[in-house]
């Protein structure tokens, strides 16, 4: 009996981190429906997005340098991204009055959805760690941002079928937006 309850656990352990390790989504691949909270509070849900693409990033946390540096990027070229059709969407593992801050202290002009859960990041197979917290000092004050889970920085671009055409699991947070417009302007659907 020993043996049986030692092999079973084994199976399921072994079916756990197969589970962890998989790659997640690839090209081509249709993404299921998926939802969240935005930085104002409300339901986001993908199933609304009529756009052409869906351009869905994630990032590790909000207001640290790379993830600034990476959604100022998006907010200086939506425009560009608006003439293409494309709707922009940046989720992480931060509560949602961290995408408050963030969104008001670096005026970004597009959703951020908070996945603090991980159960976003599971969907498209994007790795995720331990959540922390940092302190930053908004309007004079100081307020302890926290996030559930720390998300990889990872890219994709979804077609309006809602099929990936494209997936980064390597960004630079400074030339995503750019290669994005790029995969976007090329692509042939």
């Amino acid at each position: 009996m020993k043996k049986i309850t030692s092999i079973i656990a084994l199976i399921t352990i072994t079916f756990s981190v197969m589970a962890q390790n998989t790659n997640g989504l690839k090209l081509g691949d249709k993404v299921s429906e998926f939802s969240g909270t935005d930085d104002t509070g409300a339901n986001w849900k993908s199933s609304t997005v009529k756009s052409d693409f869906l351009v869905v990033y994630f990032y590790p946390a909000a207001m640290t340098g790379g993830c600034t540096a990476q959604a100022c990027t998006y907010r200086d070229d939506k425009a560009t991204f608006d003439k293409l059709g494309a709707t922009i969407i940046g989720i992480s593992g931060d509560e949602v009055k961290n995408l408050k801050y963030f969104k008001e202290t670096s005026q970004l002009n597009f959703s951020l959805i908070s996945d603090t859960e991980g159960i976003i990041s599971k969907i498209f197979g994007v790795p995720t760690k331990e959540g922390g917290s940092i302190t930053r000092e908004i309007a004079g004050e100081n307020f302890l941002l926290v996030r559930g889970i720390t998300a990889s920085r990872w890219t994709f671009v979804l077609d309006k079928n809602k099929k990936i055409i494209y997936k980064n699991a390597e960004v630079n947070a400074t030339d995503d937006s750019k290669k994005v417009l790029e995969v976007i302007k090329n692509y042939k659907g």
